[in-house]
């Protein structure tokens, strides 16, 4: 059970034969396509233009929050280790899982190139890091950048994000295709993501399907078990829990429900494939989840998902500048929250029905 698929493997068969042809395997920065766009928003070109104002890059900022993240990482981990009590170390431990949230969206910047390029320090700091969080750089950069490029496609879909199917596609799949699709989008899956998305999805499967092109996906997992044999052996299982195993249960379940409500939920629209474009799959099939400034900042303004996705050059700090300086950013499509009320919407639509233009639940 896993959303992160490589992006050149093949395209299920039974999505494929419910559509046109598997998309060709897109660059890293594709152009966007001329289609359809709502009256009164701006072209694609000048959209996309008019986002790139917000690139620019302060690299002292950057290294500030790199090194401001890792410094709060470094001070709760010493608290968990320090502390005499598990009713102690237990509110740290849940506090050390959103502060790896935070760097994960960092490095996320790093890989899309919106923070520190060509910074061979950087390179070194992050690299390690999608190494030590179960994220090789190899599969993250394969299957994200396809999902950026491809985002709301139906064929495809299953790259680097949740897989999506539309009801007509739902009629023809057998019953066993329909098992795996509703374990995949089971509030179960993203509950268990450390083992499923990230253990499973994240490295085991790309290292099964290509251990030549993931061989960084054997440093990962064979970092992680010696990590959690070390802290077992010498410190006991208490510590290798609250350390390491209960704070990346935390931060992976988070990560996979903060994707999931980013390109799941009610108000979404889904183009045709053959008049897909870009710019408003970004606007209409990504959400902005409204968060507190607390949540702003172990999210890393990742709830600011339409403007990320409008472009992935914009560094994290900036988005909610972007948001409040273009018009067409700031009545987004789908707003969603942390609250139960939207968490159980966004996990109550599975299909996309043509016919009405809207999520839908299964059928009866």
């Amino acid at each position: 059970m896993s959303i992160a698929l490589d992006a050149d493997q093949p395209v299920p068969d039974s999505a494929a034969a419910s559509d046109a042809p598997a998309e060709k395997r897109p660059s890293k920065r594709p152009d966007p396509m001329v289609g359809a766009h709502p009256a009164g928003r701006r072209s694609p070109k000048d959209l996309l233009q008019a986002s790139k104002a917000y690139q620019d890059e302060s690299r002292g900022r950057s290294w500030f929050h790199v090194a401001e993240t890792f410094a709060v990482f470094a001070v709760v981990m010493a608290g968990i280790v320090l502390a005499p009590w598990w009713w102690a170390k237990l509110p740290l431990s849940i506090i050390e899982g959103l502060v790896v949230v935070r760097l994960f969206i960092l490095y996320h910047d790093y890989m899309h190139l919106a923070i520190l390029r060509n910074s061979t320090l950087a390179k070194v700091i992050f690299y390690a890091f999608g190494t030590y969080v179960l994220t090789p750089p190899s599969v993250w950069r394969a299957t994200h950048n396809y999902h950026h490029a491809n985002t709301a496609k139906i064929v495809g879909s299953h790259v680097g994000s949740y897989l999506m199917v539309t009801t007509d596609m739902w009629k023809t799949m057998s019953p066993s295709d329909k098992r795996m699709y509703k374990l995949l989008r089971h509030p179960l899956n993203i509950l268990l993501a450390y083992f499923t998305v990230f253990g499973i999805g994240m490295n085991v499967s790309p290292l099964l399907r290509n251990p030549k092109k993931h061989y960084d996906a054997v440093f990962s997992l064979g970092l992680h078990a010696a990590l959690l044999a070390t802290l077992t052996y010498f410190f006991g299982w208490q510590m290798a829990l609250y350390t390491t195993v209960l704070p990346f249960a935390i931060a992976m379940m988070a990560g996979a429900y903060l994707f999931y409500a980013q390109h799941d939920f009610p108000e979404m629209h889904v183009q045709p494939r053959e008049t897909w474009e870009f710019t408003r799959a970004a606007l209409e099939s990504s959400s902005f989840m409204k968060l507190g400034p607390v949540m702003n900042w172990f999210t890393g303004n990742i709830g600011y998902h339409h403007v990320h996705h409008l472009n992935s050059g914009i560094p994290f700090y900036r988005l909610p500048e972007a948001m409040a300086g273009i018009a067409e950013l700031q009545q987004p499509l789908g707003t969603t929250t942390l609250t139960p009320r939207d968490i159980l919407r966004n996990f109550e639509v599975k299909l996309w029905d043509p016919a009405t233009g809207k999520m839908v639940g299964y059928p009866d």
